[in-house]
């Protein structure tokens, strides 16, 4: 399973907080975690600070609390969390997955699976609710997919377009036709 994992197993940077206007970043790789910081100030005795970086190994990590309360402060406790578990040998492997084989596997769950899976992680939120994720369930749901239904998926998305009831999605084709002054174009077959 290790060799799925690529040599940077987590990378995540920003400023610390107010009045602070230092920059950091952290990388958990396989064997290490690696903390680097720019100091910014306009004081005139930090004008020739250099940028700093500090190496432990993961279980140094674990056991260094003074570093794990400073990544605290810096990321949040949330960020601290994933380290400790990546330090722990807890990887996530599902969202390591390439991003077309997660849509793909999303797009065959039902409504509620994907609701649920939406709740799990940022990742999967984004996931859950993206264009392409919608695209392909209508797509997967929908006998045909006219030219004029891709348009209207344009302006209203394909998430909007599946939940909008058959009747409806009806109307607002016909009325997008009329409107560009196109008549002789199937509606597409929706599924009951």
């Amino acid at each position: 399973m290790a060799s799925w994992l690529p040599e940077i197993l987590f990378e995540t940077n920003g400023q610390a907080p107010a009045p602070s206007k230092d920059f950091y970043q952290v990388l958990v790789t396989q064997q290490e975690v690696i903390l680097r910081w720019w100091k910014i100030s306009l004081r005139s005795e930090f004008r020739d600070a250099r940028p700093g970086e500090f190496r432990e190994s993961h279980q140094d990590f674990l056991d260094d609390s003074s570093l794990q309360a400073q990544v605290a402060i810096v990321f949040g406790r949330n960020i601290l969390k994933y380290m400790i578990n990546l330090c722990r040998g807890n990887f996530d492997f599902l969202e390591r997955l390439p991003k077309s084989l997660l849509l793909h596997i999303i797009a065959h769950l039902d409504l509620e699976d994907i609701a649920r899976l939406s709740q799990t992680s940022h990742t999967f939120e984004k996931m859950c609710n993206s264009e392409q994720l919608w695209e392909k369930v209508v797509e997967s749901l929908c006998d045909t997919i006219t030219p004029a239904m891709r348009e209207l998926a344009k302006d209203r998305g394909w998430k909007q377009i599946f939940f909008t009831n058959k009747l409806q999605l009806q109307l607002q084709l016909r009325r997008r036709r009329q409107n560009r002054g196109d008549s002789n174009e199937d509606l597409p077959k929706l599924p009951l």
